[in-house]
This record gives C-alpha cells, sequence and structure tokens, in this order.
C-alpha cells in the first residue's frame, strides 16, 4: 500500500521515482520483514510460552530431542505477521500474482494453525489427515483457478510445463495441467512440514529456496534477460520479486531464534505456509519441475517416508533407521547442528547448480 500512496507523488518528489524499481523495494521488503522479525519476536515467544504452546515430542524419535521438551512452537506466527506487514508496505496491489500469494500464505497458515491448536490446546492427535489434504487440494485448487482465470497477457502459456534444460516447453490439457498444478502446491506444503524436525532445517533450506526463486523471478519478469537465456516471460512474475524476497527476510529473522538451540519451532503453521507458498510460486512463474531441484533436499525427505512406509509394507522390513532423512542420520550418530549445516551446504550446491541451469538448454 506504500507504494500506491507514495509512488504517485513523484511527480512532485522526484527522488521517490526510485521505489518503481523491483529492486529497490524488494531490498526493502526484506530488510522491513526481517526488522520486523526481530523486533516482535521475543514478545511473540514469551506470548506462546505463557500460553503454554509447547513442542510435543516424540518418544521415538532420536533420545536427544527430549531435552526440546518445553519448547514453544507456532513461532510461524512470527513469519505470518512480518510478512504480511512487510507486503502490506512494498507490494503492489495492481498486480493479481500478490493477491494469489497472500491468499496461499493465509490459506495454508490457516490449516497449519488449526493443526497445531488441535494438538497443543485441544490435545487430540491434530487435524485429521483426510481433513487437511481436503483443505490443501481445496486452496491449491483456488489458487490454480485464480491463476488460469485472472486476465493476463501470457494466458495463452499459462498451461505450458517448461522442461529444465530444453528449450521448448510441453502444452498440457488444461485439466491435466490444473492437476498437476494442485499436486505441486498441496505435495510442497507437505514437503516443507516433513523435513521441519531438526532446529533451523526447514528454515535455513526454505531460506535457499526463496532465495532462488528472488532471482528467477526478477529474470523471468524482464523480457529482456528472460528472452536472452531462452526463458518463457511471465509480465507479471517480476512482482513475485518482492514476495519472495519479504519471505527471504521473514525467514532470516525467524532464524534469529529457531538456530540451533532453537528458541522457538516453526509448528505446522509455519511448515504449511512456507511449503504451500514455495508451490504456489513455482507455478506463478512457470518452473514446477525447476522446483523439484531447487528443493532436492525437500525431495530427499519426502522420498525417504515413502520408500519407509513402501518398504515396511511390502517386506517388513526398514530402509532407513527412521524416516525423515534427517533423523535417520542422527540416529546413526551425527549430531543435529553438524547435519544442518551439511544440508545447508548441500543446498547452496544446488542452489547454484539451478541458477546454472539457466542457461544449460
Amino acid at each position: 500500500m506504500f507504494y500506491h500512496l507514495v509512488y504517485p507523488l513523484h511527480v512532485y518528489l522526484s527522488f521517490l521515482n526510485v521505489f518503481r524499481y523491483i529492486t529497490v523495494r524488494a531490498a526493502f521488503a526484506a530488510i522491513t520483514a526481517f526488522t520486523i522479525s526481530i523486533f516482535i519476536g521475543k514478545p511473540v515467544i514469551a506470548w506462546l510460552k505463557k500460553l503454554s504452546v509447547t513442542q510435543v515430542i516424540r518418544e521415538e524419535g532420536p533420545k536427544e530431542h527430549l531435552k526440546k521438551k518445553g519448547t514453544p512452537t507456532m513461532g510461524g506466527l512470527i513469519m505470518l505477521a512480518s510478512f504480511f506487514i512487510s507486503m502490506g508496505l512494498w507490494g503492489r496491489y495492481d498486480n493479481s500474482y500478490t493477491y494469489i500469494l497472500l491468499f496461499a500464505a493465509f490459506w495454508f497458515a490457516l490449516i497449519g494453525f488449526l493443526d497445531d491448536f488441535l494438538k497443543l490446546k485441544i490435545g487430540t492427535k491434530g487435524l485429521a489427515g483426510e481433513w487437511k489434504l481436503l483443505m490443501q487440494f481445496a486452496g491449491a485448487f483456488v489458487i490454480v483457478a485464480m491463476y488460469l482465470t485472472y486476465e493476463d497477457p501470457s494466458f495463452l502459456y499459462k498451461t505450458y510445463l517448461n522442461l529444465p534444460f530444453f528449450k521448448n516447453p510441453v502444452n498440457l490439457p488444461v485439466w491435466l495441467y490444473v492437476v498437476f498444478a494442485m499436486l505441486i502446491i498441496a505435495g510442497w506444503s507437505n514437503a516443507v512440514n516433513f523435513t521441519d524436525g531438526m532446529d533451523g532445517l526447514a528454515s535455513g533450506l526454505s531460506l535457499f529456496v526463496f532465495g532462488t526463486f528472488v532471482v528467477m523471478s526478477y529474470i523471468i519478469g524482464n523480457v529482456k534477460i528472460s528472452d536472452y537465456l531462452f526463458l518463457m516471460y511471465v509480465a507479471k512474475a517480476s512482482e513475485v520479486t518482492v514476495v519472495c524476497a519479504a519471505f527471504t527476510g521473514s525467514l532470516l529473522g525467524f532464524l534469529w531464534f529457531n538456530a540451533y538451540p532453537a528458541e522457538v519451532f516453526m509448528g505446522d503453521i509455519g511448515a504449511l505456509m512456507l511449503g504451500g507458498v514455495i508451490g504456489t510460486i513455482a507455478v506463478l512463474i512457470k518452473q514446477e519441475l525447476l522446483l523439484l531441484i531447487v528443493g532436492a533436499i525437500f525431495v530427499a525427505e519426502v522420498a525417504s517416508v515413502i520408500l519407509q512406509v513402501g518398504s515396511f509394507k511390502l517386506t517388513g522390513k526398514r530402509i532407513f533407521k527412521m524416516a525423515p532423512l534427517h533423523h535417520h542420520f542422527q540416529l546413526k550418530g551425527v549430531a543435529e547442528p553438524k547435519l544442518i549445516i551439511r544440508f545447508w551446504i548441500i543446498a547452496v550446491i544446488v542452489l547454484l547448480f539451478t541458477l546454472s541451469t539457466l542457461k544449460l538448454r
């Protein structure tokens, strides 16, 4: 809103013209979100402790996790608040992608809140799996419907699927693309949730994904750069840069408190929100398949759960000591801080490889 209030005054104050630049607003969005996260972090953590909103530790998990009992959760509220405030200041609301991403953040955070609330305050096992999936796919359907129906000069390309390393995209039937996009959005919401099992792991890995998307959305929304790199130009994607930057700042601020040893956990409200937004961004900037490379560790975490369950049902044997994958390595004796840093290192390498694929086609 700040943009719409202040930028029109550039005809009287020329220096305000700087706010029309995506890079400037993205930088301010990241700084604002980070500052707000730092500012509200301690009070929110104290409030959650007062309400006894503390993480439930599984007895069958790594024994060293038992010492985390009593750590407050639902810290995703810190990210959610800082993101929305930052976007209120620096977002443009003449771009439909802004509304789609704000809805995605709100809807998936709502699902996570219901799950956390039922587990922590009502004393149940949380939101039933079928209801959680139903809400995730319902939200994904609304997001895809908004994306396909909002007026957009690149409408004809909305059902195209870009293939990494190839110049020419594949055009999918509308019904097939809708199903595929819904699976991407709902699937990534669960992928981040599976990965959220150690201090700073999911938040750090999400930070690298959003950082990559800052670059990619800017490139894809720039007609000259996207044409040079043989990427599909998406006119409205440039504004996604500001959204990604706001989330990057929010995650940096949250990591201030979530890094080992964590003062607060993000909870499902944070994990489901981050995953849902990541999947939505991939759909909006037409990089659904490249996301499998950007988020390789998230993919590995989900794959480990699928393989573990499948193997046990078919053979009665487990492939891993425990799934998801990070618990397997932890039970093999790798210290949690070292394991987190190693996963982050792999994420950086994957980030660099992902950016290199923009020219390898």
